[in-house]
């Protein structure tokens, strides 16, 4: 059987300001791995294929301001 107790000191406040969203990242970060190193390599253009971006998808970004109005 699954344990669906959740160990929060107060429930979430939807309507919470920047300070109350670092508080919960700085609670939540002990739980969260990071790999000690991660190696990235380039990708050669050939293997990038078969991205489709549909034409309404691409219409809306395009009307979208690039630094906002």
């Amino acid at each position: 059987m699954t344990n669906l107790k959740v160990h929060s000191p107060a429930p979430a406040d939807p309507e919470g300001d920047l300070a109350a969203l670092r508080v919960d990242c700085a609670r939540m970060a002990p739980h969260w791995a990071a790999p000690a190193h991660a190696e990235s390599r380039p990708v050669p253009p050939s293997l990038i294929h078969g991205v489709t971006v549909p034409v309404r998808s691409a219409r809306l970004l395009d009307a979208m301001s690039d630094y906002g109005d």
